[in-house]
């Protein structure tokens, strides 16, 4: 096991390492051309249970991990997987301290990875990424996209968001972050215009950051890519080979998931055609201060 992989496995959610675990251990199956079945058999198991394993809901034990890898053809893999579950077992997620109502089953999944990332891009249409917002700026948001909820709610979200932030932007070995961003949300006066431009401050400040990188899209790009709405893509770690990465689109009811090779490359070549279309990152204090000079 690499030196890299160590450090970022010892930081990395149980929740993520057990996919991990299982995404890997399906696609060595299948690229042996090895049945579900055939895998039961040699664990002296059940089709169901090698399901769980594939699906994240379980781990295999050890002597199961072992006899798998022997069977897909990669015993000299053991020692990298034995790894993996162990900190899978041992780990702790850092949102536990958030209550259900704060972090969603389906969207502890997007805390794990993004946490767990080597590399975060995202696209932005509306406001800015939840990553560089101010705390003003994000419980306004909150405010504003969720009118039901009630002032402990938005707080805990607030805390969430801010939790985020340093749990991503302030590792030991933070990932790159590459965010385009359109010219509106740069505009959009969220909660004030001094809350506006303490937010173009922030993002200023993280510009200087040599693992942030922000582009603006301007409004004169006319239709592109990213007409269907913002998203996030996340790579990991080159050891984990056969993981094409993921993309997370936020909906108002839940997060939608693209994990399949073909939906993560299209996702990506939205992506790309949209850092083409927007101007260079050298660019993009231009592009804030002139948005703060209207303010």
């Amino acid at each position: 096991m690499s030196e890299r992989f160590t450090v970022v496995a010892s930081s990395t959610s149980p929740t993520v390492l057990k996919r991990w675990v299982a995404f890997e251990l399906r696609k060595l199956r299948e690229d042996a051309g090895i049945s579900r079945d055939e895998a039961a058999k040699s664990i002296k198991g059940s089709v169901q249970n090698i399901g769980h394993i594939e699906t994240a809901r379980s781990l295999p034990k050890p002597l199961e991990l072992e006899r798998l890898l022997e069977l897909y053809g990669v015993p000299e893999r053991s020692e990298f997987f034995l790894e993996l579950r162990t900190r899978a077992k041992k780990g702790r997620d850092w949102w536990i301290g958030f209550d259900e109502s704060t972090v969603p089953e389906y969207f502890k999944l997007f805390l794990g990875l993004e946490s767990s990332a080597v590399k975060i891009e995202s696209w932005d249409a509306i406001v800015v990424p939840g990553l560089f917002q101010t705390p003003d700026y994000a419980r306004a948001i909150i405010r504003g996209g969720r009118p039901e909820f009630r002032a402990t709610e938005v707080e805990k979200r607030v805390e969430l968001r801010m939790a985020r932030q340093a749990e991503v932007l302030h590792q030991e070995d933070a990932p790159q972050v590459w965010a385009v961003i359109s010219e509106a949300a740069l505009r959009l006066e969220v909660g004030s215009r001094a809350i506006l431009r303490a937010q173009l401050e922030r993002l200023l400040e993280l510009r200087e950051h040599p693992n942030i990188e922000m582009q603006v899209l301007p409004a004169s790009a006319g239709a592109h890519t990213g007409v269907d709405g913002g998203f996030i893509v996340l790579t990991f770690p080159n050891e984990l080979a056969h993981d094409p990465g993921c993309v997370y689109v936020e909906g108002r009811v839940r997060g939608v998931y693209y994990e399949e090779p073909a939906q993560v490359l299209a996702y990506r070549d939205a992506l790309t055609r949209l850092q083409m279309r927007a101007d260079k990152p050298e660019d993009f204090p231009r592009w804030v201060k002139e948005a703060m000079k209207d303010l």
